[in-house]
C-alpha cells in the first residue's frame, strides 16, 4: 500500500507546525515547507518521533520557481500528493495610507501567489489521488480596517481563489476549501503584542486583553484549534465539503 502524502507550507511555526504535527496522525509522510530551516528541522524531529516519514524543503514561495521545486521533490521522494495545506504567509500590518507598493506586492507574492502556484503545480498529482487542498485565509477578509488593509485584501482574494479551484475540483475530483482563523496566539501575534505593549507603555497582559476585548471573544485561539479543523477537512468524512469558506474565530465575526 502506498504512503499517503501531505504538503504543509509554513510548517516551521504556528498554525503550519501544529497542522503538520496533527496530520502526522493520519498521513504516512509529511512534506514540510518554510523559509526557516531550523524551524523545519524541529517540526520534522517531532514527526519522526511519531514514526512517520518527512521531507523538509526550505523554500521561499515568493519565488515563481519554488512551487515546481517543491512538487518535483515531493514526487521524486514519495511518488504522490494526497493533500496540500497552504498556510505560509505574512502580510505587513501597516496603515493603508502608508503602505508601499513593494510591501503590498511582497505580501501578495507569498500568501496569495505562492499558494496559487503551488496548487497549480500539484494539481495533476492531487487529481490522480482524488486529493484535497486547504487554503488559509483570515477573518480580516470579513472585517477590513485601515491598519489591516493589505491583510484583508489578500485574505479575501484567497477565499475567492479557493472557490475557483473548488469549482475546477468538482470536475477533477479534488476537494478544496479555505479556512479563516481569528486571533490565534502564534509567535507572530506574541511579537506584535510585545511591540505594541512596549510602544504604549503597558504590560503584555494588558495589550493582549485590549485586543481580546476589541474582538469580543472569550480567548485567543491556539494553533492546535485550527489544526483540528484542517485535519477534518482533509479526512474521508469531509469529502463532500468543497468550496466552503470556513471561519474558526471564537465568534469574532458577527455577520452571517
Amino acid at each position: 500500500m502506498e504512503t499517503s502524502v501531505v504538503i504543509v507550507t509554513g510548517a516551521s511555526q504556528g498554525i503550519g507546525k501544529a497542522t503538520a504535527l496533527k496530520l502526522a496522525g493520519t498521513f504516512g509522510a509529511i512534506v514540510l515547507v518554510a523559509r526557516d530551516e531550523d524551524g523545519l528541522q524541529e517540526t520534522a524531529a517531532a514527526i519522526k518521533a511519531q514514526g512517520k516519514q518527512t521531507l523538509t524543503i526550505a523554500a521561499d514561495l515568493r519565488l515563481p520557481q519554488a512551487a515546481e521545486q517543491i512538487v518535483q521533490a515531493t514526487l521524486a521522494q514519495f511518488g504522490r500528493i494526497d493533500a496540500l495545506v497552504n498556510v505560509a504567509g505574512a502580510v505587513p500590518q501597516i496603515d493603508l495610507f502608508e503602505m508601499t507598493d513593494e510591501q503590498w506586492n511582497d505580501g501578495a507574492e507569498l500568501k496569495l501567489h505562492g499558494a496559487r502556484r503551488l496548487a497549480i503545480k500539484a494539481w495533476e498529482a492531487l487529481k490522480a489521488a482524488k486529493g484535497a487542498v486547504v487554503f488559509i485565509s483570515g477573518t480580516s477578509a470579513f472585517t477590513p480596517k485601515p491598519t489591516f488593509a493589505a491583510v484583508a485584501t489578500i485574505n479575501a482574494a484567497i477565499i475567492a481563489l479557493a472557490k475557483a479551484f473548488a469549482d475546477q475540483g468538482i470536475k477533477d475530483g479534488v476537494q478544496v476549501n479555505s479556512v479563516s482563523p481569528g486571533p490565534v496566539m502564534t509567535g507572530r501575534r506574541k511579537s506584535f503584542l510585545t511591540k505594541w505593549s512596549q510602544a504604549n507603555g503597558v504590560s503584555m497582559e494588558a495589550a493582549a486583553g485590549k485586543f481580546l476585548e476589541e474582538a469580543h471573544i472569550s480567548r485567543y485561539g491556539e494553533p492546535e484549534d485550527v489544526a483540528e479543523l484542517i485535519a477534518f477537512l482533509v479526512s474521508p468524512p469531509a469529502r463532500w465539503m468543497t468550496g466552503n469558506a470556513l471561519r474558526i474565530d471564537g465568534g469574532e465575526v458577527k455577520g452571517i
